[in-house]
């Protein structure tokens, strides 16, 4: 499969999950969630929000992990949040996004979207 985003006729925004830390942190971080998908808006993105998938806090770390990966495997890119790194769900998202060749990007550099040249709106069936 190619990283290509223009290889079908139907239009759709580019999907971008959003990966980073949640455990051990005030409100599972889920403000930095939420400031991330207002920014990746903002752009004319679709931002796919794990935050919105479990906003349960009882679930536990597998069931949210399970529910998160099946939505991230629909997106086209990934856009890490500060101290993803130290997160080992956001490992495992960015791992996935690898092999699924989609296209990685920071959230404390959006701009990354222009200069990988993405459009807001690509052609259906581009990235893998």
């Amino acid at each position: 499969m190619s990283n290509n985003p223009t290889t079908s006729a139907t239009k759709r925004a580019i999907k971008v999950y959003i990966s980073g830390p949640m455990t051990g942190h005030p409100d599972l971080n889920f403000p930095a969630f939420h400031q991330a998908e207002q920014a990746i808006s903002a752009l004319g993105l679709h931002p796919i929000n794990p935050a919105r998938i479990n906003p349960d806090s009882a679930m536990g770390w597998t069931a949210c992990m399970r529910a998160d990966i099946k939505a991230l495997c629909d997106c086209d890119a990934i856009a890490l949040l500060p101290g993803w790194e130290y997160s080992k769900g956001a490992h495992l998202e960015l791992h996935i996004a690898h092999r699924l060749d989609l296209y990685v990007v920071y959230t404390d550099r959006m701009d990354t979207f222009k200069v990988l040249g993405l459009d807001p709106v690509v052609l259906e069936g581009g990235v893998a």
